[in-house]
């Protein structure tokens, strides 16, 4: 008997959450945010949106990001070659995913304002046909989450360097479609202190 299909709307989300945040000086996932921490934030968002699977990639400190999520259905993945940079993390990311995998939902774990309605008009995009490669924009500003299609999970696992998925997307320019969002969520991540203040205010007024 043959092996059925992968589903069409198998979607395999990938959580970067490997790095030492240097920057910010403190471990970025595990910051308080609304009931709970910056990286259980985008987390339940996905649990939230159109996914089959939620792999959060751990490097740095893993042992004390990992009890956080115990009770959320997740798959940790352990990366560690984190210090070779973000694109390591995506590799190991691709790799651990389900063989039915349609589409690669890249999310960086220091983005806990990520909406569940992004995702879903980032799947609807890419599920309607055409391109493989998908990008958030705001503004004309490009952000994330981004969405790859499966076809290119064996170039990805081959990628190296420090220019990161940058290269994947410069390399396929006609397979590029960004997607326009009316949130500029997709543009902020957390690299610094005061980035982590403005997140902590802007929840504060969508709570009010």
């Amino acid at each position: 008997m043959q092996n059925p299909a992968p589903a069409k709307n198998h979607v395999t989300a990938i959580v970067l959450a490997a790095g030492e945040s240097r920057r910010m000086g403190m471990l970025k996932p595990l910051l308080p945010y609304g009931k709970g921490t910056v990286l259980q934030a985008v987390v339940r968002s996905l649990i939230a949106s159109p996914v089959a699977e939620i792999l959060v990639i751990l490097g740095h400190r893993s042992d004390e990001i990992a009890p956080t999520l115990a009770d959320l259905p997740v798959r940790i993945v352990p990366n560690a070659h984190y210090r070779e940079g973000m694109l390591s993390s995506v590799r190991a990311g691709v790799a651990a995913a389900s063989a039915a995998t349609q589409w690669f939902l890249v999310v960086i774990g220091d983005q806990p304002g990520i909406r569940s309605e992004v995702v879903r008009k980032l799947v609807a995009e890419g599920e309607a046909g055409g391109p493989g490669l998908l990008v958030p924009s705001f503004e004309r500003r490009r952000g994330h989450p981004l969405l790859i299609h499966r076809r290119y999970r064996q170039e990805i696992e081959s990628m190296s360097g420090q220019s990161g998925l940058r290269e994947l997307f410069q390399l396929h320019p006609e397979e590029l479609r960004y997607v326009l969002v009316d949130t500029d969520s997709v543009l902020t991540d957390m690299d610094t202190p005061e980035d982590y203040d403005r997140e902590i205010t802007a929840l504060a007024e969508r709570e009010q």
